[in-house]
């Protein structure tokens, strides 16, 4: 993907707030992910085939990482080291998803869709992430 894509997909030639807009849909996607575990673990759980107690675990965890993620979202100059703490924590969960299915997990085929297409989603918020902090490094250059 080139530079131009990249501020075509953000809608933003400002490759702070190019990078600032990745991290905050990744924060409110994460967040409403969390919300959704927290308040229908029950429903969710059977129709995705795992334990309703993991999806709570999960959920307040997302919620505690949404709002990780909020707080370089907010910054003017987002922090490279910050930045680069989301996108290697987005790709291990990505990875973590996808060694759940193989190695413990036995959820129902929506469960494993479900995961398999959370473990894509992150990863491609790591990969907007990741590209825009080297857009902005670039400029700077």
């Amino acid at each position: 993907m080139s530079a131009t894509q990249l501020a075509a997909l953000a809608r933003t030639a400002d490759t702070q707030a190019m990078l600032r807009r990745f991290l905050a849909l990744d924060a409110l996607v994460t967040g409403a992910n969390g919300l959704a575990y927290l308040a229908a673990s029950g429903p969710l759980g059977g129709f995705l085939g795992v334990d309703s107690a993991l999806l709570l675990g999960l959920g307040a965890f997302l919620l505690v990482y949404a709002a990780g993620v909020g707080v370089p979202a907010s910054r003017e100059r987002p922090p490279v080291l910050a930045v680069r703490a989301v996108i290697e924590a987005n790709l291990a969960w990505a990875v973590l998803s996808c060694l759940s299915l193989a190695l413990w997990l036995t959820p129902s085929t929506a469960g494993a869709v479900w995961t398999v297409l959370q473990a894509v989603t992150v990863a491609g918020f790591a990969l907007l992430q990741q590209m825009a902090l080297k857009a902005r490094q670039d400029s700077t250059d």
